[in-house]
């Protein structure tokens, strides 16, 4: 499971606009990133964030970032919403977005480093927004214009910050499935993730309620209390650590079925050691024995008595806060999926190196003596259920492709039965 770098600040977004801010954030980033004039870049900082992060900081996390993501080349092109900016830029690595939020003195709010979200012209028929604990998931309803049979599937992302589509490179699997489930009469809900469209709202106290569950359950319940959608099925599907999170997705919410792609049935520490080692033997460079040794050193702190809520996150894996990590401990996937009394599609793909074939197995003997639970698995599909070959890894998903047609009819049969 991936994570992005990504910087947090809470403050109050002031939404006022100015014809200068695109040309001041192409210069806060030439000075930060290229120049590398730390001091300068600071100074464009309003006040509430500059005392929050101090320039030693700054600089070591723009010496963490050119680490991970390489020096910046270029800046591809420019889009906003009202004062926050997306700056699509491409660096030696990787193509992210910069995003700088600006107050009413076009002084800079926030700075985050996020996947690239694509600025097409919205369909105002599909747009739909749901109000989610205080924000607004901003997502795209599909509904058959004919042949509608009345069953509704609402999308829950893997983890890091994703849109709506779960895009990922030049992949964009959630739009694959609807558009699947849309030409066999199937209803869909797919929305941004809410790290990915509101990120200041994650603080040290934030656990994965607020980045996945609450969200979920928020949009099923609209839909299930909603007069127009009488009738119908609700169906979650949940993808990676929206699987992980399923069991307790369910508990809340309450729908008629739901959909398990590659989720893990382990803890998420263990994955994350399994994971770097198997990263390290595919590019000893890009992940050395240090970082394998590092997390190694990090799970172990966390699995100990040593770990409490003020535990630093800086001694935690992902650089998560301890808040967040209690909470999985405390949670046991296998435990609460026994409780679940309705049917579930578990899917797993055979070249999927980040949740594996164990993780398929362990669900599938928790759960040996329920009927109604679905197993399919798939020997030659990644984490994205798009199919490939040779040895797995990362380059994967740089590779245009398109969700498996076998994955995507057996899950329209199950949605159907």
């Amino acid at each position: 499971m991936k994570k992005l770098l990504t910087l947090f600040f809470t403050v109050c977004f002031l939404l006022s606009f100015s014809q200068d801010r695109k040309e001041i954030g192409n210069t806060f980033i030439k000075t930060l990133l290229v120049d590398k004039n730390i001091e300068k870049a600071h100074s464009y900082f309003d006040a509430s964030v500059a005392g929050q992060i101090p320039v030693d900081q700054l600089k070591a996390i723009t010496e963490q970032l050119q680490g991970q993501i390489g020096s910046l080349k270029n800046i591809l092109e420019v889009n906003n919403e009202g004062n926050i900016y997306y700056y699509y830029s491409e660096f030696e690595k990787t193509k992210l977005d910069v995003q700088l939020t600006f107050g009413e003195n076009n002084k800079m709010l926030g700075f985050f480093l996020v996947p690239h979200k694509t600025f097409e012209k919205p369909d105002e028929k599909t747009t739909l927004k749901i109000k989610s604990d205080g924000i607004e998931l901003n997502g795209t309803l599909w509904v058959p214009p004919s042949n509608d049979k009345k069953k509704l599937v609402i999308f829950v992302h893997g983890s890091g910050a994703h849109d709506r589509d779960e895009t990922i490179g030049e992949n964009k699997p959630f739009k694959d499935i609807a558009e699947y489930l849309l030409s066999n009469g199937i209803s869909s809900y797919r929305y941004d993730k809410r790290s990915y469209s509101n990120p200041e709202t994650f603080n040290e106290k934030s656990t994965v309620e607020e980045e996945t569950i609450n969200d979920a359950v928020n949009a099923a319940n609209y839909f299930k209390n909603n007069a127009d959608y009488k009738g119908y099925q609700i169906i979650i599907l949940g993808h990676s650590q929206g699987a992980y999170m399923m069991p307790e997705i369910a508990k809340k919410a309450q729908v008629s079925k739901y959909v398990f792609m590659a989720g893990n049935a382990r803890p998420l520490q263990d994955l994350l050691i399994e994971q770097y080692e198997y990263l390290h033997t595919m590019d000893p460079v890009k992940v050395p024995a240090e970082a394998v040794q590092e997390i190694k050193k990090q799970v172990a702190f966390l699995n100990s008595e040593n770990f409490t809520l003020n535990s630093p996150a800086s001694e935690l894996p992902l650089g998560q806060p301890a808040a967040y990590w209690q909470y999985l401990k405390k949670y046991n996937q296998l435990n609460e999926v026994k409780k679940i009394k309705a049917p579930m599609f578990f899917a797993q793909g055979g070249r999927d190196y980040q949740v594996t074939e164990k993780d398929f197995n362990l669900w599938k003997e928790t759960l040996k003596s329920d009927k109604t639970a679905v197993f399919k698995f798939y020997p030659l599909l990644s984490h994205l259920f798009i199919a490939g070959s040779g040895k797995p890894s990362p380059k994967d998903y740089e590779t245009k492709g398109k969700v498996d047609e076998q994955f995507l009819k057996d899950l329209t049969r199950f949605i159907l039965q």
